[in-house]
């Protein structure tokens, strides 16, 4: 399994504007530097994260802030949007396999999906922003960080 460019970079940005929270809005093209990604690129993404309510626009060409705190955004959902979630076809649509009510391998690949969604469920963005703190302050960094 292999997560795509879109949902990690995406990750890159949401939390490049969860390190900014209280300071206010980030530019795309502030974010697009900092993060090393295409800022055409980024704009997609954050169509994307919009829909959903991620991330907000404060008006045209003062740029984006979360839609939330931290704390109340999901891993799960930033990455639902931007990734491809359904490890295979015969999990939402058991139908295509004829083996699909016996087989074994089918019902460990659901439990690995649900296992994975569980996890990332569990994960707030406030967590993850207090996981960057806190190996920026071991390895002595600025605020630059790469995943």
């Amino acid at each position: 399994m292999k997560v795509s460019t879109k949902a990690r970079y995406g990750l890159r940005a949401v939390m490049e504007l969860g390190l900014n929270y209280t300071k206010g809005p980030l530019l795309l093209k502030e974010i697009a530097k900092r993060q090393e990604i295409s800022l055409k690129y980024l704009d997609h993404i954050f169509s994307l994260l919009k829909k959903i309510g991620i991330v907000k626009s404060v008006g045209k060409g003062k740029g984006y802030i979360l839609s939330r705190p931290p704390s109340q955004i999901r891993i799960w959902e930033i990455i639902e949007v931007l990734e491809e979630t359904n490890l295979l076809d015969c999990l939402t649509t058991p139908n295509l396999c004829k083996r699909a009510q016996f087989c074994a391998a089918r019902n460990l690949w659901s439990n690995l999906a649900g296992s994975l969604r569980k996890s990332l469920e569990n994960i707030s963005l406030e967590d993850l922003l207090r996981e960057q703190e806190d190996i920026l302050k071991r390895e002595n960094k600025n605020a630059m960080y790469y995943i």
